[in-house]
């Protein structure tokens, strides 16, 4: 027996529900771009018509950081200049691509690409040593205007201690002016009442010199060998030992500062060749490029499968 009450639920989805609904933009749908927080970091002034508004974008994902310098256009996006853990290989990281240590190198690499890329390197120099400490290059005596950019996290939520700000703090000892404060980076502790916060760099450089990482390493040695052979065989692949950390990110930065440049890929002289259907390269590799038919020919093909089917059921009838 059907309930009586059902009979006066409100429909909410009815048909002029549906016609009336908008279908979210792609990357909304995909999760990866907040426009909220897009259109206050994009919009810009009217009386600075055409002035880029720089954004220092900070991803994440399973294998390694991004981090890239971008300006917004009417057309599109435009990337000033980028950089990926995966090259800090280069510069002597072959393991821990994305921990708050690889964040942090990453975005001084970025930062110095940037500036040598408008020629402020050698004018803007940043902190030549992470320590931690609470610095901003918009309060140094600069002969040149600091280069400012805007923090882009996408649709990440902005925890306290989260890789995100190694990487802002790689961008700003970088050389880049980026506005923040302390509140946010790992050693920093809220006060109770009216007694103000404590930052504590010595705590922030530990992080940024994967202390935390040797300190894990050390303990699965002792306690767990079999558990630590499992986590750090890329470490141990490589000879990086857990005393050795705080110095590998070290040496790291200074390369990092002394030559910032991309390696460029070298171009592929392969030709190719098509016979029918098939692509076959000057490297030996064949693919298969299939012609667009035209509407006559898709139309021919239709009626040449409903004919076959017919003629397959003649014969069972027969």
């Amino acid at each position: 027996m059907s309930n009586p009450k059902m009979a006066f639920v409100k429909v909410l989805k009815n048909k002029a529900w549906f016609k009336r609904y908008q279908v979210k933009n792609r990357r909304r749908r995909e999760g990866k771009t907040d426009y909220q927080a897009r259109r206050k970091m994009v919009r810009q002034d009217k009386n600075k018509f055409n002035t880029k508004k720089y954004r220092f974008i900070v991803r994440f994902t399973n294998k390694k950081v991004i981090c890239q310098v971008a300006y917004a256009t009417i057309i599109g996006d435009f990337v000033v200049a980028s950089a990926t853990s995966i090259e800090l290989e280069k510069y002597g990281i072959s393991a821990g691509l994305k921990n708050y240590a690889a964040a942090y190198a990453t975005g001084l690499l970025c930062a110095r690409r940037t500036l040598k890329h408008f020629n402020l390197h050698e004018t803007i120099k940043g902190k030549e040593e992470a320590d931690g400490e609470d610095y901003h290059i918009e309060e140094e005596e600069l002969d040149q205007r600091p280069f400012k950019c805007i923090l882009d996290v996408g649709p990440r939520s902005t925890t306290k201690g989260h890789r995100m700000w190694g990487a802002l703090k790689g961008g700003v000892d970088g050389g880049l002016h980026i506005p923040h404060n302390n509140k946010k980076f790992p050693g920093y502790q809220e006060g109770d009442g009216k007694e103000e916060g404590t930052y504590d760099a010595e705590a922030h450089k530990d992080r940024i010199l994967g202390k935390h990482v040797q300190e894990y390493m050390e303990m699965l040695q002792e306690e767990d060998p079999t558990k630590y052979e499992a986590h750090f065989s890329k470490y141990i692949k490589d000879g990086i030992e857990p005393d050795g950390i705080p110095d590998l990110y070290s040496e790291a930065h200074s390369k990092i500062r002394e030559e910032p440049d991309a390696e460029t890929a070298e171009k592929k002289s392969i030709t190719f060749t098509k016979e029918d259907e098939n692509m076959k390269g000057s490297d030996g590799t064949e693919h298969v490029r299939f012609k667009k038919l035209t509407l006559k020919q898709r139309r021919d093909k239709v009626q040449e499968k409903i004919q076959a089917a017919q003629a397959k059921m003649m014969e069972e009838d027969d």
